[in-house]
């Protein structure tokens, strides 16, 4: 981001110019300074017959970085730069951004950060580093610390409340008083004496003043050429330098908070589990009582133990949501994943647009908060009494709006109605008639809707609920049933229903196994001629209801968009020309139905999912016809993205250009926003420059890169130049440019984009967006 665009809001083609300059390279200064820019290029393709073509092209990029919009070239001039219209290039000047600073220094970072909170009055204090790595040369001593490069999270010391023990720990740079990860959490130190560093084996260690050893990773190393990076997903992890592989890392080994990309696993081949564990109490960050985790037997399930006993329970994992969490059926909460590898399951948190953790605290509460200006909770569990694990004992199930909560199920009683009477509901229930099992009419099923089912579920793949209830009548030690559409099948129970809960308007339907005389058919036929009466005149009332709401709430979503549009046209910052954005009609768009793009992703299955944002997810599609598209949907959950999504669709309606991404076509349907484009093989340049895992024949020889940024620079020309409305993009960045099957770049994602009108150069705003 250009530093006028990111500390005043102007912005102009040379904001787009600087994203360019950053593009082509990682800026390292001092290395072209000392006239060794080959340095930092990638040695994959700095052949000598090159090597020329590369310093050239970092000499350019360094021009377009430059502090001053003034002092870059335009788009065109760099053009004629790199195909050598322009042969002879003027010296650079030191980037505003460029390292100042050497790492071995330590500078102060107390008083107001550049967050805007003061740090004054927090017992967390120090100095930074100005690295977020520790090395064999490089170690921190209390009160100093790390910052994750995108200033997200520090790791160094603190002091829990009420107590004068120093700990070592991960924390947020906007909340330092949040901390979620400890290393000596069992061994505190009882003085600012600590330093952590890399040991002769290689291992990071925390030492006190006498230089005895508190706490350690104790991986398996191969020497002392290793390096610890604390990342901006809060994760530290421990690095072998020869080979890059990770050895060690905090979120196999967490302390009480669940991270956004961070696992719960369980192996079932030998049993070792990665969990959370609470703290003690607010004071003593030590290991508590309660612990959450993975539990893959039979039908994989989130447990919280105390003390090794049951809980709070998830309820079965679906393949889209824990069946027993009443939240996670709103359709818009999902992003969780279960995966399986050979018998070790991976339970993973995703990634999502505001900072988020999960923390069990010393009470066993399960805690997910976001930040918001502030810690907001959005979830918790146990959130009452039926949800802590077997309140009502066996065969009794709970409700939360009933007084008492428990009853037994139908066909059964107390076990002991003393105890039952006197609000203990432990010993549960006993069955009052037994079953026959001696053939098809001495047994039936009772129906409970919306139910949290019990645990224990044995698993049968099958699609057709009817094959569950004749297994289950064929099989005597068969108790209950239940039928999930998703990925589970058929579940059964055969020693007890325990567990067993009743939600309100959510859940899975039992079917509970009694003896006919239980069921009461007699009583039941006699309601069959009143039921469907009383039910049929609810529903044409509901139906007339429903029908009025929804005409009225499409007509105020109308009057919502035509606000947001309205407000777009009024913005200082010339968001977009109103005589342009009143051309644009979504109906002269090409329309997909909802069912269409449902049907072309799989019902957005994860599997096809190319990545996501703040906008919300882009999945990979396939229409009957067999053309492949891409498609960006937005996320209602986000409340983000409305005007992003009008923005790009007047803006990328109105260019054609080789080396632009082409808009096929968009849906808004119901609460549904999207937009179709053409899917690009290849995928964008950051995963093809960054990701580590892309096998090594997928490295771009630099006449492929070379081709890049030239194509990146005729769309950009074409934005500033060439199209009859001069467009500013404002984020560009590797992933924002995709690649097709022949390697030739598309400028994407318009959402940031600005119309210029006129002879307008520059324009202003107070919403600075963008990376």
């Amino acid at each position: 981001m250009a530093p006028e665009y990111a500390m005043e809001g102007r912005f102009s083609e040379k904001s787009d110019v600087y994203s360019f300059g950053v593009l082509m390279l990682e800026i390292a200064w001092k290395l072209w300074n000392e006239d060794n820019g080959m340095a930092f290029a990638d040695q994959n393709i700095a052949s000598p017959n090159v090597q020329s073509e590369i310093v050239r092209c970092i000499h350019i990029a360094l021009l377009c970085v430059q502090e001053f919009p003034k002092d870059r070239p335009a788009v065109q001039t760099v053009l004629s730069m790199l195909s050598r219209e322009i042969v002879d290039l003027p010296l650079p000047e030191q980037p505003v951004f460029a390292e100042k600073w050497d790492r071995s220094h330590v500078g102060s970072t107390q008083g107001t950060s550049q967050f805007g909170f003061s740090t004054n009055d927090l017992t967390i204090t120090g100095f930074c580093a100005e690295t977020d790595t520790i090395t064999s040369s490089l170690s921190i001593k209390d009160p100093d610390f790390l910052v994750s490069r995108g200033n997200i999270f520090k790791l160094g010391f603190f002091t829990p409340e009420n107590t004068t023990n120093r700990y070592l720990g991960i924390y947020y740079v906007v909340s330092e008083k949040t901390v979620i990860w400890v290393a000596n959490r069992n061994r505190f130190l009882t003085e600012s004496s600590g330093t952590v560093t890399i040991s002769n084996d290689g291992n990071l260690v925390l030492i006190n003043g006498r230089n005895e050893t508190l706490w350690s990773t104790n991986a398996t190393t191969t020497g002392t050429n290793t390096t610890a990076e604390i990342q901006d997903t809060g994760n530290l992890v421990l690095r072998e330098n020869s080979t890059g592989n990770v050895i060690w890392d905090s979120f196999s080994h967490p302390t009480s908070s669940l991270m956004p990309t961070m696992s719960l696993i369980d192996d079932t081949n030998t049993g070792n589990k990665v969990t959370t564990s609470a703290w003690k109490n607010a004071a003593d960050p030590g290991i508590g009582n309660f612990t959450t985790g993975l539990q893959a037997v039979n039908i994989p399930q989130i447990f919280t133990w105390n003390n090794g006993r049951p809980y709070w329970r998830s309820g079965p994992w679906n393949g889209q949501i824990l069946i027993g969490v009443r939240d996670m059926y709103d359709t818009y909460l999902d992003g969780f994943r279960l995966v399986d590898n050979s018998g070790t399951f991976y339970f993973t948190v995703p990634l999502g647009r505001l900072l988020m953790r999960i923390d069990l605290n010393s009470s066993g509460s399960l805690v997910q908060s976001v930040w918001d200006d502030g810690w907001e909770i959005t979830w918790t569990a146990p959130q009452n009494e039926c949800d802590v694990y077997g309140t009502c004992g066996p065969f009794g199930v709970c409700n939360p709006l009933d007084s008492p909560i428990c009853s037994c199920l139908r066909g059964f009683v107390p076990m002991d109605r003393d105890e039952w009477g006197s609000g203990n509901w432990s010993s549960g229930c006993t069955r009052r008639t037994d079953l026959h099992c001696d053939g098809e009419n001495r047994d039936g099923f009772l129906r409970l809707r919306f139910m949290k089912v019990p645990d224990f579920a044995q698993q049968f793949s099958s699609r057709r609920e009817d094959e569950c209830r004749s297994r289950c009548l064929r099989n005597c030690s068969c108790l209950a049933y239940s039928h999930d559409p998703n990925s589970i099948g058929c579940m059964f129970w055969s020693e007890t229903l325990i567990d067993i809960q009743q939600f309100d308007g959510v859940g899975a339907d039992i079917h509970i196994r009694l003896a006919i005389s239980e069921l009461d058919t007699h009583k039941d036929k006699k309601l069959v001629i009143i039921i469907p009466a009383v039910v049929a005149f609810a529903c044409v009332s509901i139906g007339f209801f429903i029908a009025w709401c929804w005409m009225a709430k499409k007509k105020g979503n109308r009057i919502k968009d035509q606000k947001t549009l309205e407000s777009l046209q009024s913005d200082s910052s010339a968001i977009v020309l109103k005589d342009e954005s009143e051309k644009v009609n979504m109906e002269e768009l090409p329309l997909f139905t909802f069912k269409t793009l449902a049907g072309a992703t799989n019902q957005f299955h994860d599997d096809n999912m190319l990545g996501r944002g703040g906008f919300g997810h882009v999945y990979k599609g396939k229409l009957e016809n067999g053309e492949e598209i891409a498609v960006k949907r937005l996320s209602a959950a986000s409340g983000q993205g409305m005007e992003e999504f009008t923005n790009e669709v007047i803006v990328i309606s109105k260019v054609q250009h080789r080396n632009l991404v082409k808009l096929l076509g968009c849906c808004v349907e119901k609460e549904e926003k999207m937009l179709v484009y053409e899917y690009m093989p290849n995928k964008s340049l950051d995963v093809c420059l960054f990701d580590r895992t892309r096998p090594s024949d997928m490295v771009l020889d630099w006449k492929k890169r070379f081709s890049i940024v030239e194509g990146i620079g005729r769309g950009l020309l074409y934005l500033h130049r060439d199209s009859r409305l001069k467009i500013i993009h404002r984020d560009l960045k590797p992933s924002n440019v995709l690649l097709d099957g022949d390697w030739n770049p598309k400028i994407s994602d318009f959402g940031m984009a600005r119309i210029f009108g006129g002879n307008q150069d520059q324009g202003n705003t107070a919403r600075v967006v963008g990376t």
